[in-house]
């Protein structure tokens, strides 16, 4: 009998950690009095209810692609690295419209030719050879709310596996274009734009495990399904459980990493709600620590929500270097995610 061959498992690096952050947002704000122009709402009851005080929208003509491009742009810049030197593109959303090319596939080719796939060169400018290229794995990924997560989970494995050193992840959503923009309950929620990190192989890990999960009795709870295709949520359940059961979940998020809540600076959570953050981080015993609550002035952005607000943090200044932060997302699905990151340094 024929001995079966052995397969050769590359090693990677010990680890991997975040170098870079990047964030874009439409330059289109939406106030709480434009929302009370389209429903029947007011300033006073969206902010008792949401926290948000403003949200950006995209334009029609704008992809998601394109806001995911601009991020990784402001990322690469940040961390100093250039594009070539890319062999991962990992984007999280769930509201791409198109099949194929992929979003991923959108970003990676933009960020080399300076336009999206089958656009013209700009006038004057020599169309690069790509040829010989080889060019990055590039995959979407939709977990909605939690993707970001996910993603710099599936990220950091592949660089200690060996099967990538450089990686780009981004979270990208234009929510609005699949906003119900008569019902109250959700247009008041939503908005665009998108955050993204660059990771690279390290010494030493900077990036904890990911701890991933699903409550199926909530899998219904938040949803953009045909034959409506608009954002809809059971507001209630997903009060309920965040209040419940989140800061349990994080917890896990924290032990995995071998670290106590004590030792965690920053919470970056999916900016759902301001009457679910506050309440997480006191849950947590964080509510000294630094808690990121870019929903006031971004809204709700889904998978883009988490890297988004610490990208802005992040560079506004209002997040030390070098310290453990967790990040914890969670919505449709419904699916949760999250890992302690140690935050770049300056």
């Amino acid at each position: 009998m024929a001995t079966t061959p052995a397969l050769a498992l590359p090693s990677g690096a010990a680890g991997s950690r975040i170098i870079g952050l990047g964030h874009h947002q439409p330059p289109r704000t939406l106030t709480n009095e434009d929302i009370a122009d389209l429903v029947e709402t007011n300033d006073e009851w969206i902010r008792s209810r949401t926290g948000i005080v403003t949200r950006h929208v995209a334009a029609d003509d704008v992809t998601v692609a394109d806001m995911a491009t601009a991020a990784a742009q402001h990322a690469l810049a940040d961390a100093r690295v250039t594009e070539d030197a890319v062999d991962l593109v990992i984007v999280a959303t769930a509201t791409n419209d198109d099949r194929s090319p992929n979003t991923a596939g959108r970003v990676a080719y933009a960020l080399r030719t300076g336009v999206q796939p089958g656009a013209s060169t700009p006038e004057g400018e020599e169309a690069p050879d790509l040829r010989d290229v080889v060019g990055p794995a590039a995959m979407d990924l939709n977990v909605a709310c939690s993707g970001f997560a996910h993603a710099v989970g599936l990220a950091d494995q592949a660089i200690r596996t060996g099967s990538a050193r450089t990686a780009l992840v981004i979270g990208a959503e234009k929510l609005t274009a699949y906003t119900d923009w008569t019902d109250r309950s959700t247009c008041i929620l939503t908005a665009d734009g998108a955050g993204a990190a660059v990771l690279q192989a390290a010494d030493a890990p900077a990036v904890g495990p990911v701890v991933w999960g699903t409550e199926p009795e909530l899998t219904p709870a938040v949803r953009i399904e045909v034959p409506e295709v608009k954002f809809q949520q059971d507001g209630r359940a997903v009060f309920k459980w965040a209040i419940t059961r989140a800061a349990e979940r994080a917890r896990d998020v924290v032990a995995r990493a071998g670290l106590s809540v004590d030792d965690i600076e920053v919470l970056v959570a999916h900016q759902a709600n301001l009457r679910i953050i506050e309440p997480l981080a006191k849950a947590l015993g964080l509510e000294g620590k630094v808690v990121v609550t870019d929903i006031t002035e971004s809204g709700n952005t889904s998978a883009a929500s988490i890297p988004m607000g610490l990208s802005k943090w992040w560079h506004a200044g209002k997040i030390p270097a070098g310290v453990p932060a967790l990040l914890f997302g969670f919505g449709g699905g419904f699916a949760w995610a999250g890992q302690v990151v140690i935050t770049p340094e300056r």
